[in-house]
């Protein structure tokens, strides 16, 4: 199980409806994306921040282990925007308002990424998926996404196992010898991985499989509390950032 979603099972919101969750997390997205990137974003940034921290309880090495990946990318893109391409000072030269738009960029993308982790930590795709059949997913495109979950976590889980055998028959010792692995590596999840698929196929069609994957999903309501605190919160952020965007900029 990759540690997200590990942490994910493990929230202490776990027992909560994932609309809660979506209308706090994605609500968070959708305002550090529309909102001004100062303050705007910094004021979605460190709410974020704090909700995941405190009232979600995640820890902050996994938060940080897995926030580094999207955070890498929102760096390399405000990068590229301090050089320009062409024009009078040469073939790359450094461009004039490119450190402002940098650092807009970077706030706008590192704000929505917390958000998006925010739901994320706190929903199990198991959680999530069933659900989208009521949402008005077809069935079908729920039953591949199910599929492609489970296969996901036991290929992944066979390329360990595979490994850790390379590893104890000193595999890795010298570079040829780890790129021969790697070539076995992947031989061997090409292989397991169309054996899998065969074989939850033949055990679908043996217990009568119709077209429609039917799963327990645990039972969980809507909290109008908790949706109006969350509404709240994100009406408060926009309030503030139109107080406070004049005495900023």
């Amino acid at each position: 199980m990759l540690p997200i979603d590990a942490a994910a099972h493990s929230s202490r919101w776990r027992r909560r409806h994932p609309v809660d969750k979506a209308v706090l997390g994605l609500g968070l997205t959708v305002l550090a994306i529309s909102l001004p990137p100062w303050p705007g974003a910094a004021l979605v940034l460190v709410t974020a921040l704090t909700v995941l921290l405190g009232p979600a309880g995640v820890p902050g090495r996994k938060l940080w282990r897995a926030y580094r990946v999207p955070l890498g990318f929102c760096v390399t893109g405000a990068v590229t925007l301090l050089v320009q391409v062409g024009g009078p000072e040469g073939f790359v030269s450094y461009a004039d308002d490119g450190a402002v738009r940098a650092g807009e960029l970077l706030l706008r993308t590192s704000a929505a990424s917390l958000g998006v982790l925010l739901f994320a930590f706190t929903t199990p795709m198991s959680d999530l998926l069933p659900r989208l059949v009521k949402a008005g997913v077809p069935a079908a495109v729920v039953d591949v996404a199910l599929v492609t979950y489970r296969m996901s976590f036991l290929l992944l889980d066979s390329m360990r196992r595979v490994r850790e055998a390379q590893a104890a028959r000193l595999g890795h010792t010298t570079r040829a010898a780890s790129w021969r692995s790697l070539g076995g590596l992947g031989a061997t999840a090409f292989v397991r991985a169309f054996d899998r698929a065969s074989r939850l196929q033949a055990g679908l069609a043996g217990r009568g499989y119709d077209g429609t994957l039917r799963v327990l999903v645990p039972e969980a309501r809507v909290s109008v509390r908790f949706t109006v605190a969350s509404c709240a919160l994100l009406l408060t952020l926009v309030a503030l950032t139109l107080v406070l965007e004049g005495p900023l900029s």
